[in-house]
């Protein structure tokens, strides 16, 4: 195991928030593998094509990537282990929170004058 990869306890926890595999056609990479791979990609912010080759072939771990994003396979992990570290009283809920002003607006839609109407008498 390399560094940032999972471990085994980690690997047990996440295996059933996976999709299933289908049966059919040649055999699908191991899936953890594969999150090693898109872990390590997300870590070192590095490009697809520049994956090391433990982790697969690096078309098979983006595409992975971007399918599991698209079914929304993230958002499970990412709720399962907050609800574990919740459960295990790990997140203080008057501290943590998602700070808005990491959101972008569009480039329009700073700096405008609005037209403003006159007050009726």
């Amino acid at each position: 195991m390399n560094r940032g990869d999972l471990t085994d306890e980690q690997w047990n926890k996440w295996r059933s928030l996976l999709p299933k595999r289908k049966k059919t056609g040649r055999p699908a990479e191991d899936d953890r593998r594969v999150i090693n791979g898109i872990l390590w990609i997300l870590r070192t912010g590095a490009p697809w094509r520049d994956l090391p080759e433990r982790y697969g072939k690096w078309g098979t771990v983006s595409s992975r990537f971007y399918r599991w994003r698209q079914a929304r396979v993230f958002d499970r992990l990412f709720a399962a282990v907050q609800q574990e570290a919740d459960a295990l009283g790990h997140i203080d809920w008057q501290v943590h929170f998602v700070d808005g002003t990491v959101i972008r607006a569009h480039q329009h839609a700073a700096g405008s004058k609005k037209k403003t109407r006159a007050p009726k008498p």
